[in-house]
């Protein structure tokens, strides 16, 4: 059995937060990230970088934090009751990327591990994290070209993997009152122990690092696509269905404002501009209408 080690973990998402904040900024030609060092009271502290009004990207921001406490908040112990009463701590980059133009997805990933221990017992671990993608004009060869670029990322820690995953993805990011997924998709997965820890933490790694290759080649395809106010207008509208996401259904939102985490690093994550619009009905038939037929799970391959 692999020694479980947070300190590793540590080093290779400051290293992670590094690589893609340096690729986005390339990507995007002008924008720099500003880094926000913070600290927390009961424990530990982050990274906030944040990117915004850069030439491509409006808004975007990548996270680091390792944060630990002696209790964990409702929203941890309500499924886990074994936790209770353990000191814990977790790590994780998080980042969501709010581009300009209607045209590129938005996109959201994030990879974390967590540790619970207490004297005399064995330590409760596991890694979390994904990577998913909010077109919304979509192109199929774009959604392909992700889930494929998901599939890859999978493919070497078995076949079941990816198409579990996938799975759990679709149903994590689906909207109960809207009924329709948050976007298409791609990899989403929790408690992952299965395999010893070095194992676990290398696939891990292979999610952080296999975003930049699902996400790079859709800006560079998009970014010079032209778009007028109504399709403007469209990508606002639907930014507020990933705000009701975020608020109303995203457990690492709660948790992170349960256990007294930095509320302007954990709402990072929302657009700059969003907009809501009474019983909103796009013209049938028209490239607004054709969105739905994606926020439906499928097999993209």
């Amino acid at each position: 059995m692999s020694t479980i080690n947070i300190n590793v973990v540590v080093e290779f998402l400051k290293s992670l937060q590094d690589q893609i904040c340096s690729a986005l900024e390339a990507a995007d030609g002008s924008g720099k990230f500003i880094e926000d060092n913070w600290q927390r009271a009961e424990g530990g502290g982050g990274r906030t970088r944040v990117l915004t009004n850069g030439s491509v990207i409006e808004q975007g921001g990548v996270n680091f934090s390792v944060v630990s406490g002696d209790k964990l908040p409702p929203s941890a112990t309500a499924h886990r009751p074994e936790l209770a009463g353990r000191k814990w701590q977790a790590c994780g980059v998080s980042l969501v990327i709010h581009p300009k133009n209607p045209f590129i997805p938005t996109s959201h990933a994030n990879v974390r591990f967590f540790i619970a221990e207490k004297e005399g017992e064995e330590p409760v671990w596991w890694f979390g994290g994904g990577i998913d993608l909010t077109p919304f004009y979509p192109f199929k060869e774009d959604v392909v070209h992700w889930h494929q670029t998901a599939k890859d990322i999978c493919q070497p820690f078995g076949d079941d993997v990816y198409p579990k995953y996938k799975k759990w993805c679709d149903e994590y990011f689906h909207l109960k009152h809207r009924n329709e997924t948050r976007g298409v998709g791609g990899l989403f997965f929790d408690d992952l122990n299965k395999w010893e820890f070095d194992k676990c933490f290398d696939y891990m790694k292979a999610v952080g690092k296999g975003f930049l290759d699902a996400y790079i080649p859709l800006i560079e395809k998009r970014k010079a696509t032209p778009f007028d106010d109504n399709h403007r207008q469209f990508q606002l509208y639907r930014r507020g269905r990933y705000v009701e996401f975020n608020l109303v259904f995203d457990r690492g939102t709660l948790f992170g404002l349960q256990s007294g985490g930095r509320t302007e690093s954990i709402l990072m994550s929302m657009p700059p501009l969003a907009r809501w619009e009474y019983n909103f009905q796009p013209e049938a038939g028209s490239p607004e209408a054709a969105l739905q037929d994606y926020l439906v799970p499928q097999d993209w391959l």
